[in-house]
Formats: C-alpha cells, structure tokens, sequence
C-alpha cells in the first residue's frame, strides 16, 4: 500500500506511477521522471532504481538545505565585498544582477549540472556578448560553485565549466604619421587638457591616473612622474551622491601600477610651462577641480576627429606609447615597470605591436648572415 510522501499513486487504468525528480530547468522550475508498474511493489522497486542511478551521478537537493541558488550568490557577494576593492565588488555585482541571477537563480544548487552551465553559456553567446565578457561572467559563477560547495555537508556535484576562446583582436596603434599628426594638433593652442594628453603620450600613463595626477606627483628637479592614485566612476551603493553613481580616487589597479616614471627633457620642459605652483592641483585642470575619466574620453574623440584620426581611444594613446618604447630598443623589464604592469609576458602579449618597418628591417637583418 502507497505510503504518504512516497509520490507513488494508483491510475485511473489500474497502474501504479512512481513520480521522482529528475532534475531542474534554469527557471529552477522541477523535472519529474515517472516510473510505472502493474503493482505498488514493481513501481517502488522502479524509481527506487532511477533514484539510486541519479545519486551515483548527480545528487538531487537534500532536505536540509531548501535554498535557491540567488541565496548562495547573495552570500558570496557579501562575503567578497570586505575582500575585494569597491571597483571589483562593483563588477561582481553588475555580472550577478545583469546576466547569472536572472537565469540561474531561481534554480536548486544542486540541481546545476555541466549541461545547465554548458546551456547558460550558449544563452550569453547567442545574447551577442564578447567571449572576454562571457569569460568574465563564468569566472564568477565558478567562484560561487565553489563557496556553495563548500555550505553542503553532502557530496556537491562537480560542475564542468568551459571557457570560449577569445579571438585576439589586433589593438589600435598611431602609426608615425598619425602620431606626428596628433602631437601636432595638441600643441597648437594647448591648454591643460591637451597638455595632459601629450604626456600621457610621453609616459603610456592610464586614463584613471592621468585623471587622477596632482602636481605633487611631478618632480621637475628630478625628472620623475610619481603614480599613486586612479579615479573612477563606480555605482554609488552607499548612496552619498546625487545619482547612482560616483567618482572615487583611490589606489591603482594593483601594487605594481604604483610606480615612479623617469620623463625625458621635453617632457620635463612641458610641465615647467604649465606648472600652476599649486601641489594640489590636477594636472588636467591646474586647479583643485578635477577631469573625470569619461569627460576626458569626450575631448580625446573631439581631438582625434578634428586632427582626422579613426577608432582611438584613451588606450591607444597606451598603446601606441608601448609600441615606441620598442621600436626605440627599450629594455622590456624598463618598459614592463614604466606601465606597471606585473610581468613582463603581460607587457610583451598584450601592448607590443611590431609595425611593418620594424618586421622588415629584422627580416633584412637575414642579409647579413648570408640568407
């Protein structure tokens, strides 16, 4: 005789179903699987088998933890807020709200399979994001597996995740023309702003910290830029600002972006010119009154269309500066410490594009040993 809570049943034509679940849809919606038998006993024995069969293989919830999955990435983002800085946190949030709770929320933890990650990805693709964006968000997913994991005192299933490859995207370089170009129009009628831009040409600086550089950072007498700070706009969680977002300063991307940069004499002869005597001071501004990030942005793509230049942005200033610092002969652990970045193989991968005057003249070296 069927037992309450069993989910077995007698049909209306005489057969016995045996209902157990099966697995969840990304709404967290449950699948059921049926088993059926002429008698109570043949049923039971049926999806008692299919039950034993899913917990070799995947585990179905426990009823000691009935929380949905929202519940665990909530917790994680909680936990990473004291971890991580403001910016990061800020990403963290955006990917949860934007993209993982709204389909993997409402399921059960350990109703998430290989094949729901394996889906969820195809969704983001099918969605028109980047493979970089779609990296980014399967990264944090993953982290949050991990923590929930580690809240179940059964077996938490492995889920496999796997990674779109990125297809590398050759990076926007001035070549000498356009850069001759460029330089050219920023010294005529220059003011602070086409100042700082210049010598972030100079120095590959990033945007945040050219927007973020007083004139105490400079020293003149020993022809040095001193990287301590980055500006940003980040969501206002606290709700200090007029809007829902705000400008911070704060340290750089990591402890290697703090750094000391040598300038050349006629960098260091264009900071003489437009020292405000004034220590702080924003360089862009010469006063107290700072250029945020996006405005900045906003001259550079005014800049670049009146000198009839296409496609650049901030970071092709960084870019281009990288690929000088090469064609000069620069030592690549100089170049490395001077952009701040924490190896070498980021500096080599990532900002060194050999032009086609550089690639010719190392195949006309061949020459000379006789090819």
């Amino acid at each position: 005789m069927a037992r309450k809570g069993e989910n077995i049943f007698k049909r209306k034509d005489g057969r016995w179903e045996a209902r157990y679940i099966k697995g969840y849809e990304l709404s967290g919606k449950i699948r059921y699987g049926f088993c059926y038998g002429k008698t109570y006993k043949e049923a039971k024995e049926k999806v008692t088998r299919c039950r034993a069969a899913l917990l070799a293989g995947t585990p179905v919830p426990v009823a000691h933890n009935r929380h949905r999955f929202a519940f665990f990435c909530q917790e994680w983002l909680r936990l990473e807020k004291g971890r991580v800085k403001e910016s990061t946190y800020g990403k963290y949030d955006t990917i949860l709200t934007k993209h993982i709770l709204p389909k993997l929320g409402g399921c059960f933890p350990l109703g998430i399979t290989t094949q729901l990650a394996e889906q969820f990805k195809q969704e983001l693709l099918g969605e028109g994001l980047s493979a970089k964006t779609v990296r980014d968000i399967l990264t944090v997913l993953r982290s949050i597996l991990k923590y929930t994991a580690s809240q179940f005192s059964s077996i938490f299933p492995t889920v496999a995740i796997t990674y779109p490859k990125e297809q590398k995207k050759e990076a926007r370089v001035l070549d000498l023309e356009e850069q001759k170009r460029l330089v050219a129009y920023l010294q005529t009628d220059m003011d602070e702003c086409k100042f700082g831009v210049l010598l972030a040409l100079l120095t590959g600086l990033r945007i945040g910290e050219l927007c973020a550089l007083r004139w105490e950072n400079i020293s003149l007498k020993n022809r040095s830029l001193h990287v301590t700070a980055t500006m940003q706009r980040l969501r206002d969680y606290e709700g200090t600002g007029d809007g829902k977002t705000k400008v911070t300063i704060g340290r750089p991307k990591s402890d290697t972006s703090i750094r000391t940069i040598p300038l050349t004499e006629s960098a260091v002869r264009l900071c003489g010119e437009f020292d405000p005597h004034c220590p702080a001071a924003f360089l862009l501004t010469g006063t107290e009154h700072f250029m945020e990030p996006r405005q900045l942005q906003k001259r550079l793509a005014r800049y670049t269309k009146e000198c009839g230049l296409e496609g650049v942005h901030f970071h092709t200033i960084r870019h281009t500066f990288a690929t000088r610092c090469v064609e000069a002969g620069f030592e690549l652990k100089s170049l490395s410490e001077i952009l701040g970045h924490a190896d070498t193989s980021i500096t080599l991968n990532r900002y060194v594009h050999s032009s086609m005057e550089m690639k010719r003249e190392n195949m006309d070296k061949l020459e000379a040993v006789g090819l």
